[in-house]
């Protein structure tokens, strides 16, 4: 009951919750790569469909299920039928990077009239003409993003990479009721041989196993607790940060660039002025030290004969600095933190281990009681 209850269950709901996030970055991520819906484009859309993105403000909805988002020159209609919506936490006042963002949490979409007007809106998917205009539609094949959010543009793709790792897969939706249901199977057992004195062992282990959950916050096993919770959020900002590095990366793969523009990196022996002064970001917080390894990345858009990239004109691709090969960082991060967590998770097995032992030892010698 106790590896069923405390263990396996919360750990299947910590998978499906990883993979969960995954899936949501993954997919964002591939529709920031597809081209931008504006009125040029708008004007040169054939009779088939085609996958876009588009930015713009919560304007309406009209019959119940139809979102209207205002561009700067494009208004566009949304289906909402079979369409997941999300709703990105408000940005804090003085915000810095925090790895531990909050996740996009899902809204229905017939509460999305409750929504502020003028809300930024991400869109991304299929268009298809619907009622005789082009319209975002979802489909099996090509399931509709719809992300409401409040930050800037550019912040976006840096809040999403960034999202789900903000809180220990282990606790999610289900580990409250696995919990609970653990619990109570413990209760029933010492109940049941509460009145048995040849079943007073079984009794106490039922006692014992009740208070797992919690072994981990008393000493002399807080310690190891302690240690579990700063390598489990070293883990989960190694794994953001490995996610903000293929950011900046995953663009290079693409030719979806604005006209006249081309996203690249430019490569430094030593960190350059424009860094060190402002003008221009660090993309992973960690690297804004100076390193004995000084080599560095600049990504952003080129004009012909420049040397440093400029803001690109496309809100969703990266502009910065990243120290070091950021195609190695992805990787090397991304073995520090499930380390990091293999690690954590034994410290945390320690201190519960080294609990019971000591509830072993008191009883032992409060009852002489031998296991």
């Amino acid at each position: 009951m106790v590896f069923l209850w405390y263990g396996l269950v919360p750990i299947l709901g910590a998978v499906y919750y990883r993979n969960k996030s995954g899936q949501f970055r993954r997919r964002f991520d591939e529709l920031r790569m597809k081209p931008i819906l504006d009125y040029r484009v708008y004007r040169q859309l054939g009779s088939g469909e085609g996958i876009f993105r588009f930015i713009g403000g919560f304007e309406s909805i009209t019959d119940g299920r139809t979102l209207w988002i205002q561009g700067e020159n494009l208004t566009i209609p949304v289906s909402l039928e079979n369409t997941r919506c999300w709703l990105l936490p408000m940005q804090q006042e003085g915000e810095t990077f925090d790895p531990g963002a909050e996740a996009p949490e899902p809204i229905r979409w017939d509460r999305v009239s409750t929504l502020t007007e003028g809300a930024r809106v991400f869109v991304g998917g299929s268009m298809q003409i619907l009622d005789n205009r082009w319209t975002f539609v979802s489909s099996k094949e090509t399931p509709l993003m719809v992300i409401f959010y409040d930050c800037p543009d550019k912040v976006l793709p840096l809040k999403i990479m960034r999202a789900w790792h903000n809180r220990n897969e282990y606790w999610n939706s289900i580990t409250p009721i696995s919990l609970f249901i653990g619990a109570l199977s413990q209760l029933i057992i010492a109940y049941s041989f509460l009145d048995r004195p040849a079943f007073r062992l079984t009794v106490i282990c039922a006692m014992i196993a009740l208070f797992i959950p919690v072994l981990p916050m008393i000493p002399p096993g807080l310690l190891f607790m302690i240690l579990y919770r700063r390598l489990a959020w070293q883990a989960r900002k190694l794994r953001a940060y490995s996610d903000l590095a293929r950011l900046a990366i995953r663009r290079l793969d693409t030719d979806n660039c604005l006209p006249g523009k081309k996203y690249g990196y430019a490569k430094f022996d030593s960190l350059p002025p424009e860094v060190k002064e402002g003008k221009i970001p660090f993309l992973i917080p960690e690297f804004s030290k100076e390193r004995r390894n000084n080599i560095w990345h600049i990504f952003g858009d080129f004009n012909e004969g420049a040397v440093l990239p400029e803001e690109p004109i496309d809100p969703f691709a990266c502009f910065g600095a990243i120290h070091g090969n950021p195609q190695a960082i992805t990787v090397q991060y991304k073995i520090k933190a499930y380390t990091l967590e293999i690690i954590a998770w034994l410290a945390l097995l320690t201190g519960i281990g080294l609990n019971l032992f000591f509830i072993r030892t008191i009883l032992f010698l409060l009852w002489g009681i031998n296991f």
